[in-house]
């Protein structure tokens, strides 16, 4: 079968998309030779840039076959060798090396779009500057008596070397899994710092508005315990910051108000779930930052990258985990001493079920996660084999018990308990298996009982008991992305619907349904749309088929959502084929810390 036979069954199939296939022939307008070539260079790196990849490795692809899932063997591009595909690149007018400005960069055997090239080669210069910019004095004798006061205990030596760290040096990441004791250290952190001075001007910021609220729960919650002057505790900030609002967004425009010409004002900025950052907003991020100031980041490098292109804070990690000291040596050093890691966990025990599932799924074990979900030493964790919806399983009856609960609760902060308790998980938004088929399933059975309305297939409009999710921060009204609400009939207003959610100091908050920012049914939730939240009790329904986005990350950021229960539910060959898969997204962030490209 010729190529564009191919391309157009796998166009067809939904593996190519209109989009990339308009780039790419755009691209290939500007070769004079070789078109087949720059057109599947330019084509998969379009197809890659969509799955977050910031640039492809031709080194890799070449002499393989894409799709390499595809099951027919007669559908399927075979892909040129290296030598062939660099010279045809280096021979196209659109294609280009640093010091261009081209549509695409070809950066030794990477290929990237401009932008993407252009913002690794600027994090890169940046993180390299931080790296060896000298933090301002400190009183030692002042930092080991905070230390010893904020740490007393032998099992918390591993906290204490990570606030040490950032305390000494003006960059560092902090990465460890849930139960590691992130948040809670952040606190410890400031504390330290503003023992030195008092006076620091700092900011709290994270990736979404979920995780910013959580972030000021526990600081407050963390504040009222912490023992150091009350002095230091009337300094700590008591604002959080999504990381947009913080840079300041410009209205339809990529750009923000702060950048390096006019820097934010901060001494000291903190980040936190900073595995959800993306490199373009890390990139302008950490332009806004003035390399003065103490910047730390904390996350958890094994969970799930950002929805946008980059691994930013894994590629940093990886950078300076490595053993290889090329021609930047010092660098890498010094990236070295500014990273630390979170071993010990605080919420788990070793003897949890939920720790030793999660640590199996992180080190890609899928049969020893197997055993630890049937076993029953573990009742924390269980397995449910679920393949087929038209047949009545136990899980169905346990979920239906669940929302007989919350339906039939007293008041609307009982039924936000209930709901906050527990979160049904998903894989995929759309398709069998999904959020919104579950949505929908579970509107029709809970319709059938009785306890809502007739709900048409479709209907996105309100229904007393209808559970929410809010999908775009409102500042204005407090309600951030994640937010989960339900709506009711409220007695005190003629029996007219309201919306109901909880603050984070567990206030009820009333709204009139037309004021709500974008939201959504949400008897389930995407696992990507639960980052940043925790739930006593968690239910992940897996996918029929395996895919590309069905990976150990994905699995490890749904298990640690759980505080005390996981229950799984799917085929066991497509849940080890998640878990044997890995999220291998293709940057050159790394190599370029490691080297001086």
């Amino acid at each position: 079968m010729d190529i564009n036979s191919t391309i157009d069954y796998l166009q067809q199939q939904g593996i190519l998309m209109d989009l990339e296939l308009y780039f790419a022939r755009f691209i290939v307008s500007f070769a004079d030779e070789d078109k087949d070539l720059v057109f599947l260079a330019t084509l998969l790196l379009s197809h890659f840039s969509t799955q977050g990849h910031t640039c492809i490795d031709l080194a890799l692809l070449a002499n393989s076959k894409f799709p390499p899932m595809e099951t027919s063997p007669r559908y399927f591009l075979q892909l040129p060798t290296i030598d062939k595909w660099l010279n045809a690149l280096k021979n196209c007018r659109a294609v280009g090396v640093s010091g261009d400005y081209t549509p695409l960069i070809l950066d030794k055997h990477r290929l990237y779009l401009h932008r993407y090239w252009e913002y690794e080669q600027q994090l890169t210069a940046n993180l390299r500057m931080r790296l060896f910019q000298t933090a301002p004095p400190i009183n030692q004798q002042l930092l080991q008596q905070g230390l010893s006061r904020l740490f007393p205990t032998p099992d918390q030596a591993e906290q204490r070397n990570a606030a040490q760290i950032a305390i000494l040096r003006q960059f560092c990441i902090i990465s460890g899994g849930p139960g590691t004791g992130k948040t809670s250290l952040i606190i410890k952190i400031l504390a330290l710092l503003l023992e030195q001075n008092n006076h620091l001007n700092i900011a709290l910021a994270a990736p979404t508005g979920k995780a910013t609220a959580r972030l000021q729960e526990i600081l407050k919650s963390a504040k009222a315990v912490l023992n150091c002057a009350p002095t230091v505790k009337a300094a700590l900030p008591v604002e959080t910051y999504t990381l947009h609002r913080l840079l300041g967004s410009v209205s339809h425009s990529p750009y923000f108000r702060s950048h390096a010409a006019q820097p934010l004002p901060y001494e000291v900025v903190v980040v936190d779930e900073a595995s959800m950052v993306d490199l373009a907003l890390m990139t302008k991020l950490a332009q806004a930052i003035p390399l003065s100031s103490r910047w730390l980041l904390l996350g958890d490098k094994d969970q799930l990258a950002s929805v946008e292109a980059g691994t930013v804070l894994g590629d940093i990690c990886a950078a300076g985990q490595s053993e290889i000291l090329e021609a930047f040596p010092e660098a890498v050093t010094s990236l070295n001493k500014s990273i630390t890691f979170l071993y010990k966990n605080y919420r788990f025990n070793q003897e949890n079920g939920i720790g030793k599932l999660a640590e199996a799924v992180k080190q890609g074990q899928g049969e020893a996660a197997l055993r630890i979900l049937k076993s029953d030493h573990y009742p924390e964790v269980s397995w449910q084999t679920w393949t087929d919806f038209s047949v009545e399983v136990p899980i169905l009856k346990e979920l239906e018990t669940l929302f007989e609960n919350y339906f039939f609760a007293q008041l609307p902060a009982d039924s936000l308990q209930i709901l906050d308790r527990f979160c049904l998980l998903c894989a995929l938004r759309q398709g069998r298996y999904s959020v919104n088929m579950i949505n929908r399933l579970l509107e029709q059975k809970f319709s059938e009982k009785g306890w809502i309305p007739a709900v048409p297939r479709g209907y996105q409009g309100h229904y007393h008991g209808r559970p929410i999710m809010i999908t775009r921060n409102d500042y204005r009204l407090k309600l951030f992305n994640g937010d989960r609400g339900i709506i009711l009939r409220n007695p005190a207003h003629s029996q007219e619907l309201q919306a109901y959610f909880l603050s984070p100091d567990g206030q009820l908050r009333t709204y009139w349904p037309p004021r709500l920012p974008e939201h959504e049914t949400a008897y389930a939730m995407t696992i990507h749309n639960s980052q940043g939240a925790e739930f006593d009790n968690v239910l992940i329904l897996l996918p029929e088929q395996p895919m590309p986005l069905l990976t150990r990350e994905l699995i490890y950021t749904a298990i640690t959502r759980a505080r005390q229960t996981v229950t799984l539910c799917g085929s066991e060959p497509i849940f080890k084929a998640a878990v044997a898969q890995q999220l291998n997204r293709t940057s050159g962030l790394c190599e370029a810390l490691l080297t001086c490209r």
